[in-house]
């Protein structure tokens, strides 16, 4: 049906994925559903909330078998302030009356969520770009069509295909934890993945890390071992939880092969999710994250329930590490600076760089920095290194020397003017990537603009120079540095990082 708009307009009536899964997977009942999801938040009501929350791994079987496992994940989300209402008012209490401290409430731009395909083959990932609602028995959640178009056009690995989300229960089962977590849900962007080429899985994880901030969470949809007898499935699914605690894909995989080549009877998966973890993993892999594990049970511990035939069930919380605040002390920025002098003095005396020994554990760390040298005030160089692939106190000399003799834009430091340079060093913490500029900071963060093979970056301190805006501050360093065009940042990869200057 089309509905017509006041001003004459066409407009699309809105399209809404029925719930497939209810009576299936839960109750279809609204009132009895809400109260089972209550009642198994509320087991959970004293277990520790994450603030810095970027991802839970949840099971997706039926809420009998399952759900107890998937409340403490959806209970380690710092939920939004209805969730927070709900608890205070007691409708999360439980028996033993525990209490802590609870982080503050808030609320995610978008969720994704992202399992396996139970039905179809898809050699890559399904993102629903079809509907712009799912519906539970509990209502309507929104689904975020506009970032789920943008991942098909980021990489052909992203298609839509109908068959892939028609029957498939593993992502509509965490909606209706999600409704009573949130008083309205954030959109949600429902992926499944269907692969066995690693090299796609790569590219799925490249497309989706740049929405792994803190503006958006991930929901990753896994039961575990599937059909052991109950003491084997305590085994396996005890070696699978290791691995992905270790956040390490590769060991990841390797327990999962071993698993399988263990003969085990009537093992037929470690991990049904194992494509979407994997796929996190990929994302994590740079160590800013510490996974969390939160409970395990399997479908024996219901009501002793059959233990010759089970299912295990995990649940994981993925959290980012807290930033160690980077400090130089007074004595190591005047080993620094020794260091870069002497690096231009051996130089000039054809001499290679001196090795230098003892050094304090912040100048053996691997970060980025730039040296700049000024003669009289005027820049007389200026050379930097992002990478964390090196010593501080190596780099610092590498770029010292590279800024009085390799500089493009500078004729060599000769000895006679030693005497009147000035070095200025700035060490540099990880670059993050950000989505838009309300993320940046102008005087704090410096600028690192990529597209393509093209690439520039202005410390933060540039802007202490100029009386720019930091519209203006980026779209220099697109022009000027990247040369990309003054505009050429609207649709580049944009970092931001942060520089210890002296």
């Amino acid at each position: 049906m089309m509905m017509n708009t006041c001003n004459g307009n066409v407009a699309k009536e809105p399209t809404v994925r029925p719930a497939t899964q209810a009576n299936r997977f839960y109750t279809g009942d609204a009132k009895e559903l809400s109260g089972e999801v209550d009642s198994l938040l509320a087991r959970h009501a004293g277990d520790k909330q994450y603030a810095d929350l970027a991802a839970v791994i949840v099971p997706h079987a039926g809420y009998y078998f399952s759900g107890n496992v998937a409340a403490a994940a959806y209970m380690s989300i710092p939920a939004g302030k209805a969730a927070i209402e709900r608890e205070q008012s007691g409708a999360y209490s439980n028996s033993a009356g525990r209490e802590q401290a609870r982080p503050k409430g808030k609320l995610y731009k978008r969720i994704f969520l992202l399992g396996p395909s139970h039905h179809e083959w898809l050699d890559g990932a399904s993102v629903n770009t079809e509907f712009d609602y799912y519906s539970t028995p509990l209502g309507n959640v929104k689904v975020d069509v506009e970032t789920a178009q943008k991942l098909t056009e980021a990489d052909s690995v992203f298609t839509y295909q109908p068959k892939a989300h028609d029957r498939e229960h593993c992502l509509e089962v965490q909606l209706p934890f999600l409704q009573r977590r949130f008083k309205e849900v954030p959109p949600i962007v429902p992926i499944i993945i269907s692969t066995n080429d690693f090299r796609k899985l790569k590219r799925i994880a490249e497309v989706l890390k740049p929405y792994l901030t803190e503006e958006n969470m991930f929901v990753i949809s896994s039961d575990f071992s599937h059909y052991p007898t109950y003491d084997d499935a305590c085994k396996v699914d005890a070696r699978t939880g290791k691995a992905v605690e270790s956040g390490n894909v590769e060991r990841f995989i390797a327990v999962l092969e071993e698993n399988a080549r263990s003969g085990i009877r009537n093992l037929a998966t470690s991990a049904c999710g194992e494509l979407a973890i994997a796929t996190l993993m990929l994302m994590i892999q740079d160590g800013n994250f510490e996974v969390k594990h939160l409970l395990y049970q399997n479908s024996g511990d219901i009501d002793n329930h059959d233990h010759s035939r089970v299912v295990g069930y995990h649940a994981f919380a993925i959290v980012r590490r807290a930033s160690q605040e980077f400090v130089l002390s007074d004595d190591e920025k005047r080993m620094l600076k020794e260091i870069a002098l002497n690096s231009i003095k051996d130089s000039l005396d054809g001499k290679p760089i001196s090795h230098h020994s003892p050094l304090t554990s912040h100048l053996s760390s691997k970060c980025g920095a730039f040296v700049s040298l000024h003669k009289k005030g005027r820049l007389r160089g200026c050379i930097g290194h992002f990478g964390e692939d090196v010593p501080l106190h190596a780099i610092v000399a590498e770029m010292a020397r590279a800024a009085a003799f390799e500089d493009p834009r500078f004729m060599p430091v000769t000895k006679n003017e030693l005497d009147d340079i000035d070095i200025e060093i700035s060490v540099l913490t990880p670059m993050r990537r950000i989505q838009s500029l309300d993320e940046f900071e102008l005087h704090r963060h410096g600028i690192y603009i990529r597209k393509g093979y093209r690439s520039g970056t202005f410390l933060p301190q540039v802007a202490d120079e100029v009386n720019w805006t930091k519209e203006e501050f980026v779209s220099h360093c697109a022009q000027d540095k990247a040369g990309i065009g003054w505009d050429g940042w609207k649709d580049a990869e944009l970092y931001v990082y942060e520089a210890i200057v002296f």
